[in-house]
């Protein structure tokens, strides 16, 4: 059972190194903010399921209820980044509590 915590440190650290991937995709090479968000919350899809799986459900539920909040401005990247950085900073947070 004392290897749950490293698997699950693994598994979370992997699903940054995507998040990570599908960020900077968006970003420096497609320039298409509308493909990457929608890929960002198939992410979010699986990571949550992996969580349920290799933590527990309430822990996955948490990352479920994470959305951004209201946006004032025109910028989609920004807003795009800040919703990224909002489920990355999550991530941490639960690597943090393991």
């Amino acid at each position: 059972m004392s290897d749950q915590p490293n698997t699950a440190q693994a598994m979370l650290q992997k699903q940054l190194q995507e998040l990570d991937a599908i960020e900077k995709e968006a970003v420096t090479q497609s320039m298409n903010t509308v493909g990457a968000t929608e890929l960002v919350h198939k992410w979010k899809a699986r990571t949550a399921a992996l969580i349920a799986q290799q933590i527990n459900p309430p822990a996955a539920q948490q990352l479920a209820a994470v959305k951004p909040g209201p946006s004032f401005t025109n910028d989609l990247f920004e807003e795009f980044s800040d919703e990224v950085e909002l489920y990355r900073a999550h991530l941490r947070a639960l690597m943090k509590s393991l």
